[in-house]
């Protein structure tokens, strides 16, 4: 089983990557959200991977994080939700996002992802509710840290940052400390996107 990858980006497209790791190319699956957090061709990224096996196709799906790889398992493992749209889902709205409607059993929310209907959004609450707690506690203080991340990010937008590298910025902070206050979160934000 291939779980973790690292290589060099040969290719990218908004659904798919090709990953030359020592000579061989590996062609990911992603969603949108992962394509849009990549670095330029050429450059080398890791990716948590999911091989999905039929019996006329083996596929390999690539993320970014681990949680977004537990995310993407938990959906399938939902009866009518197979690969394709599971990924699908994860392009159409965040990991974060996603967890917070399923925490809020918001089904508006959840019906706004393309190819979630209100039958599927019901399902996706019931089965995921309980199962989303594992999820929350490998991702520190995530529903908490949901607001902290959205106000930091609205902030640093209104002085004039990129949305895109202010979003990674802050991923990457929150996924590396356990605590951290919004005040904290912006300064530390700032001496990286000046740098």
């Amino acid at each position: 089983m291939i779980g973790y990858l690292t290589g060099k980006i040969l290719q990218k497209k908004p659904n798919q990557v090709i990953l030359d790791v020592n000579g061989i190319g590996f062609l990911l699956n992603i969603s949108f959200t992962t394509f849009e957090k990549l670095p330029e061709i050429g450059n080398i990224s890791s990716f948590y991977t999911y091989l999905n096996v039929r019996e006329d196709d083996l596929s390999l799906f690539g993320f970014l994080s681990e949680e977004d790889k537990k995310l993407f398992e938990m959906l399938i493992s939902i009866n009518g939700i197979g690969p394709k749209l599971a990924i699908g889902m994860l392009s159409g709205v965040s990991t974060q996002d996603l967890v917070q409607a399923v925490a809020n059993q918001d089904v508006f929310k959840l019906t706004q992802i393309p190819g979630v209907g209100r039958k599927t959004a019901e399902r996706l609450i019931i089965e995921l509710k309980d199962k989303l707690a594992s999820l929350l506690q490998t991702q520190v203080s995530f529903t908490s840290n949901y607001k902290i991340r959205n106000d930091a990010t609205a902030a640093l937008v209104n002085l004039g940052f990129n949305s895109k590298k202010v979003e990674k910025i802050i991923t990457d902070i929150i996924s590396s400390q356990n605590e951290i206050t919004i005040e904290e979160l912006i300064k530390k934000s700032i001496t990286l996107l000046n740098k």
